[in-house]
């Protein structure tokens, strides 16, 4: 017997809601947020006021597109975190609500998981390959750099994190640092194709295990800038794709130092990645080559579930549902991912 899923995320400034059925995505419905690019990032106070506008067309879009209606959805599933809690608030009320007038189960999601098992999703008249437990996920984002085991589709362990700031965080501030504006990311990441990536260096971090840091390649850039706008003070205008480009080869050396190390220990070979940094075209080619080079099957995902989505919340819902994990209507959201399941 086949579930229909609604999905709804809002944890940080996109207002998305989802409808699959299975695996298979129905639709999928984004409101993103263009008030915090003025601000250099997101305010979280005009985050949640813009979901507050946005739920309700939102996901009657969403059902709309996938041609159903609230009795044909079996369950809803739902960011409980991490993420803004003002933002996850909006959310959360809002499915509950939606689950009180309908009667239909909830399942809270954590968001860090829907972005692992969003390779999962298929679309019809779509060919793709998908992965085989366990396989290897490189989770990076804005908030959270991590190394997971994927064991089971409900069954992670991470063994390697960023212990201060997060890959995507890096990136963020690089852009802002030499005044390149927001979100960084993307704009690094066009700049960088431009450039010579060995044209300058940065310290690296020497962290044990499979853990991360990302602290100090922040101030390696900061007091390189200086120095060298003190000798010239167009050198960030003259040489910005050059710098963009090591900068960003810094950061992807960095993640994939660690990835071969686990890779090494664990002998798992099937590799995936996946949040919002994994839209970056200088990681994906990275990983696609060293696959290649090292007979990895590698598992890179479309651009439009790198960022955050509610497809991704939907099909983890899905096997929660599957397996009957849903949960009661006093569930609150939870900013931090150390306090997630």
């Amino acid at each position: 017997m086949s579930n229909i899923i609604l999905g709804i995320e809002s944890s940080c400034d996109d207002t998305s809601a989802a409808v699959i059925r299975d695996e298979f995505l129905l639709s999928s419905v984004i409101a993103s947020q263009e008030v915090h690019r003025k601000y250099g990032g997101v305010i979280p106070e005009l985050a949640s006021r813009a979901h507050q506008l946005n739920i309700v067309p939102v996901v009657d879009q969403a059902l709309k597109q996938a041609g159903v209606t609230m009795a044909d959805v079996d369950a809803i599933a739902f960011t409980r975190g991490p993420g803004l809690l003002g933002s996850l608030l909006v959310g959360v009320s809002f499915a509950k609500g939606l689950a009180l007038s309908t009667g239909k189960p909830l399942v809270e999601v954590n968001h860090l998981q829907g972005h692992i098992l969003s390779c999962f999703l298929k679309e019809v008249g779509k060919e793709k390959q998908y992965p085989h437990f366990p396989f290897l996920t490189l989770l990076v984002s804005g908030g959270h750099t991590q190394i997971v085991i994927v064991k089971d589709y409900l069954d992670f362990e991470i063994i390697g994190q960023t212990i201060d700031d997060a890959v995507g965080e890096a990136f963020d501030k690089c852009s802002k640092m030499m005044g390149l504006g927001y979100p960084g990311g993307p704009i690094v990441d066009k700049l960088a194709k431009e450039g010579d990536e060995n044209k300058f260096k940065f310290t690296l971090p020497h962290v044990g295990g499979f853990d991360y840091s990302f602290s100090g390649i922040k101030t390696s850039l900061l007091y390189f800038l200086r120095d060298m706008l003190k000798e010239d003070e167009h050198f960030i205008e003259n040489n910005k794709a050059d710098i963009c480009a090591s900068f960003q080869k810094a950061l992807i050396d960095i993640l994939m130092k660690k990835l071969l190390m686990a890779v090494k220990q664990t002998g798992i070979t099937q590799i995936s990645i996946g949040g919002g940094v994994s839209a970056n075209s200088g990681l994906r080619n990275r990983i696609i080559s060293e696959g290649i080079k090292r007979h990895w099957t590698t598992f890179v995902p479309e651009f439009k579930f790198t960022t955050d989505n509610a497809a991704m919340i939907a099909i983890t819902g899905l096997y929660k549902f599957r397996k009957g994990e849903t949960c009661s209507i006093d569930v609150a959201p939870i900013s931090r991912a150390s306090q997630m399941k």
